[in-house]
């Protein structure tokens, strides 16, 4: 919201030609800077553009002769939604920002939720640049930064205002530890500030700062409770959550914390608090159960300790003896469940808060989610969420990595607008990866995957996902891609040896469907029609979007005779690709014996050439 003087307006006098004199510089000062703005402005002008006119100029009536004569405040300028105003004192800053705060509410009282009037607002401490007219210096831009990362009716200020505040403002703050602003050079530590629910200012601890090499979201599985008497019975506790601890460590998206970490916990009423604090714990699964017979009732709850609210609980059912069997499908719904709901929590985050109040886990595992979605929005949000990762983290090698395979998955969604410089790009982001950290599994594996498509050094990109298992022998997504490889270019038997491998290896990943796929296309290519048109099922109850599923289905409908089967399939995804061709199918991989048998199949079914 920083102003520049004009150039028709630099040294003129009247109609007189410009001078080449240069100003004076403006005095500098030590101010506060509000920025403070109308939340969703435009979308509630749209609605009602009389009545939000009619609201904002009395709100700037009452900030003009009310609350900034009152704590000192001089309004530099008012825009058709925002303020820009300047304070001397950082305390009479956060009283006049906190008593406009409360101007709407009244009004807000008699209107439905989708129409409330609500500011948001950011304060910085900073030396300024100021005339009569303006203000000007990174400190206002930084205020207006901030004021991004408030939510509605909140105020963010920065370390210069809290540090310099003194007692008697009445306010909540809570530390937002440090916020990643786009296009500012460092991280920025802030708080949130909130009206008063007792007296004074409420400090609370900052959220545990994200590993910064370890983007994996953390959890501790505790113990369940017995609600029973019976001591035969107590045990069940202890294999319940051995058994989930087990399931949930076999994902590659997940940190679990081990039983002897977690003893810590056992008895505590603050169980959320504690893990946070000294587990660095995201998730707590916790739970009770009792016995009744040969069966046994589990209750369980999932918490987020960063906001210390339940996410999901839910009862189960099983039988006693299933608790201590090698697969118990108990503990398997615990764990699959439990996975689910922490994935969803942590996707939901990333499409409704600001990038940069989002912890890196969040970035990171909602977008590889997303990536997988179906949609162009869900994978302009990947990418978004991808790019801030490696914003915050330029020398970390996984974020690139992923980002390398964006590109790739947006030409497998069909979204690329030049397949084969999405297969490049993503090659040379895997590159970067591998100059950081060559025996990175994960970079090799993708770029392998990408060479793989382009079909253009097919021995070397063998090789390459070769490097890829050597590197990491439990790495799922290296064996996918090898089993994507042989499909294309080996053996049959191969192929779905490998995939069989990467599901086992990740019997937990939001991806399952991706490598259901991958199993469905092997069995494709080895003409076991029944298995592949199984596993695709499978894949699409998951996915139902997923184009290369789609593909895979109606081939091994089309090819058993299930014709009317794969007609339906194939209306899918011509309403998911509308602009599909064979050629274009075929631009890349079109060596592949199974690219050619889909692109035959497609063709059948009345796709057009070109």
């Amino acid at each position: 919201m920083t102003s520049q003087p004009h150039p028709s307006t630099m040294g003129s006098h009247g109609d007189s030609a410009p001078s080449h004199e240069v100003p004076p510089l403006p005095l500098m000062q030590n101010k506060v800077v509000l920025v403070m703005d109308l939340v969703e402005s435009v979308r509630l002008m749209a609605s009602n553009e009389a009545s939000v006119v009619h609201q904002w100029h009395g709100f700037l009536q009452h900030a003009r002769e009310e609350v900034l004569p009152r704590h000192g405040g001089r309004l530099v300028k008012s825009l058709g939604d925002g303020i820009l105003v300047e304070f001397d004192e950082p305390s009479q800053a956060v009283k006049a920002t906190l008593r406009l705060h409360r101007y709407f509410d009244d009004a807000n009282r008699r209107r439905d939720d989708h129409n409330k009037f609500w500011l948001r607002a950011g304060l910085n401490a900073t030396h300024l640049y100021i005339d009569d007219h303006d203000v000007f210096g990174h400190g206002v831009n930084l205020a207006a930064r901030v004021a991004g990362l408030a939510g509605p009716g909140e105020t963010v200020i920065t370390a210069n205002v809290h540090d310099t505040l003194v007692d008697g403002v009445d306010g909540d703050m809570e530390d937002m530890g440090e916020c990643y602003l786009k296009h500012w050079p460092e991280p920025v530590r802030t708080w949130t500030l909130s009206p008063p629910s007792g007296t004074g200012v409420t400090l609370k601890p900052p959220a545990p700062a994200a590993r910064p090499e370890d983007f994996r979201a953390t959890i501790a599985v505790l113990p369940f409770v017995s609600r029973s008497n019976a001591p035969e019975h107590f045990v069940i506790g202890d294999l319940l959550a051995d058994g989930v601890i087990v399931q949930l460590s076999r994902s590659q998206h997940l940190r679990v914390i081990s039983r002897l970490s977690t003893a810590v916990l056992r008895g505590r009423d603050d169980v959320n608090q504690t893990a946070s604090q000294q587990l660095d714990a995201h998730f707590v699964l916790s739970g009770s159960y009792v016995s009744l017979g040969d069966r046994v009732l589990v209750t369980a709850q999932l918490s987020d300790t960063r906001h210390n609210e339940v996410i999901w609980a839910d009862r189960l059912t099983g039988d006693v003896m299933d608790v201590v069997q090698q697969e118990s499908e108990l503990i398997n719904a615990l764990a699959s469940t439990c996975a689910d709901q922490l994935l969803h929590s942590e996707v939901q985050r990333t499409l409704t808060q600001a990038l940069p109040r989002l912890d890196s886990s969040a970035l990171m595992l909602g977008a590889i989610n997303l990536m997988h979605r179906s949609t162009r929005r869900d994978l302009e949000r990947s990418q978004q969420l991808l790019e801030a990762l490696v914003d915050r983290h330029k020398r970390s090698v996984a974020p690139w990595a992923w980002l390398a395979k964006w590109h790739i998955m947006q030409v497998v969604q069909g979204m690329a607008a030049d397949p084969h410089a999405s297969f490049q790009h993503a090659i040379g982001i895997a590159d970067r990866a591998l100059d950081m950290v060559p025996e990175s599994a994960l970079a090799l594996a993708v770029k392998g995957h990408a060479m793989c498509h382009l079909g253009k050094d097919v021995d070397g990109s063998n090789h390459i996902l070769l490097e890829a298992t050597n590197a990491n022998p439990n790495d799922p997504m290296a064996w996918l891609y090898r089993s994507v490889w042989s499909t294309m270019w080996g053996t049959a038997a191969e192929s779905i040896m490998q995939a069989e491998n990467a599901l086992r290896l990740s019997p937990l990943d939001p991806q399952k469907y991706y490598f259901e796929m991958m199993l469905a296309g092997s069995y494709l290519s080895t003409n076991d029609l029944n298995q592949a048109i199984h596993y695709s099922r499978s894949s699409l109850n998951k996915n139902r979007y997923h184009l290369p599923n789609l593909r895979i289905l109606l081939t091994a409908q089309f090819e058993s005779g299930q014709t009317e089967e794969a007609k339906e399939t194939f209306a899918l995804l011509r309403s998911q690709q509308p602009d599909l061709t064979v050629t274009q199918y075929l631009s890349s991989g079109s060596l592949s014996p199974l690219r050619q048998r889909t692109a035959r199949v497609l063709e059948s079914l009345g796709l057009p050439k070109n």
